[in-house]
């Protein structure tokens, strides 16, 4: 099943291979690749992936996480060009494939800078305190649609074949599917929390028409309790009910791919990146979160057959990971499967496979460390196999320990 293709949108996907979004924190200050961004993103093209699903992409500069976050715009159009056309060259030669490449448009909300929130939230106030002028307008709100059909259009002209309308991680438009304590036209039933995220992907849709394919990584459940979460239950157990009309209205508004996501790593990131070590200890057990993952996706294949999903959640399995994944597409639990840590760790990891030579002991060992880095406003990449970030991390986050 791996080595199948998949036809969307006309798009001839070669695999179901998805090297999922990584924000690296390391491009350049106008948005534009820099030399490590380049670096990663040309061995993601020599990978022989289906799918290079790039990393979050702010659609104006207020949501950007950091100065150096991946921004595409008219002055640095030129870049992406560039950067497009040498992965394709590498990848048709090296791999006599044709990948797929997704950018994924954000706006960081909460996580931005100077945090634009959608409601105030304790849970999360507790580790990033804001104030009231924090809570974006519905003025400002309206705006945002026509921001991200102008990014898609941007990434049409730079060469992308989809864009992706991420709403997922507790950004901005993740973060208001569980504002059911804000007032206004955006807040509290799920017809006024959903307009902004459904509006925004009818807004992209109506630039692009069916020019490119539109799909969405989407967190179906934060895994925080209501109030202050969306796709949970007052319990904090997951509750897909509102999931479910989110995902069949995204499929009203054109989108043709869903890529799965889970909890909010600013908060609780053993959920979507399970581990067994890492900056603290996780309160459940890894084979909890992995079971959830395919708990959701199992779910959602019955619920929508007919929508192709990416498979979230793997990079944990290490040495049983391909097994795992041919599993999981046999059994129709997925489409893709998707590899985030992992991608960082060991790009080479599917040609290896190919050739009969993959090695576990390449694999992401689930450690966190990428994340670390993330968090200590460093340069992202994986601490344990690649020298450079070994090295960062021991100066960045290990000195501070």
């Amino acid at each position: 099943m791996l080595k199948s293709e998949y036809i969307l949108n006309g798009l001839t996907i070669p695999n179901r291979v998805v090297f999922q979004p990584m924000e690296g924190c390391d491009c350049n200050t106008d948005g534009s690749p820099s030399e490590l961004t380049i670096a990663k993103y040309k061995k993601a093209a020599a990978s022989g992936a289906g799918i290079v699903w790039f990393e979050a992409n702010a659609v104006c500069p207020e949501g950007r996480t950091n100065v150096c976050q991946m921004m595409l715009t008219e002055a640095n159009m030129d870049a992406f060009k560039s950067l497009l056309r040498e992965m394709r060259e590498i990848s048709e030669k090296q791999t006599g494939v044709r990948q797929i490449f997704v950018l994924q448009l954000t706006h960081s909300g909460r996580q931005s800078i100077v945090p634009m929130i959608a409601y105030r939230n304790s849970v999360y106030e507790e580790k990033r305190p804001v104030t009231d002028e924090n809570v974006v307008t519905d003025e400002y709100l309206d705006t945002l649609p026509a921001l991200y059909a102008r990014r898609a259009l941007l990434a049409r002209e730079a060469g992308f074949d989809a864009v992706d309308v991420k709403a997922c991680h507790g950004y901005l438009l993740s973060e208001m599917l569980s504002a059911f304590t804000r007032e206004g036209r955006y807040g509290g039933s799920f017809e006024n929390r959903s307009r902004l995220y459904l509006d925004c992907t009818r807004a992209v849709k109506a630039a692009l028409g069916d020019s490119m394919a539109i799909v969405a990584r989407v967190g179906l459940s934060d895994m925080v309790a209501k109030p202050n979460g969306f796709g949970t239950a007052e319990s904090g157990e997951l509750d897909l009910t509102e999931s479910d009309m989110l995902v069949q209205g995204l499929i009203d508004c054109g989108i043709e791919m869903l890529n799965v996501t889970i909890g909010n790593p600013y908060y609780n990131p053993h959920i979507n990146r399970p581990f067994k070590r890492g900056a603290y200890a996780p309160p459940e057990a890894p084979e909890t979160g992995l079971e959830r993952f395919v708990t959701v996706q199992k779910h959602l294949k019955e619920k929508f057959p007919s929508l192709p999903i990416v498979g979230s959640g793997l990079s944990y399995y290490r040495k049983e990971l391909m097994e795992v994944s041919e599993a999981l597409l046999e059994n129709g639990v997925c489409d893709f499967v998707g590899y985030g840590r992992m991608s960082l760790a060991y790009p080479e990891l599917y040609t290896d496979y190919l050739k009969g030579n993959f090695d576990y002991k390449k694999c992401c060992v689930a450690c966190s460390k990428c994340t670390e880095l993330m968090r200590a406003k460093c340069v992202s990449g994986c601490a344990v196999f690649n020298g450079y970030y070994k090295k960062l991390y021991e100066e960045k986050v290990l000195c501070k320990k």
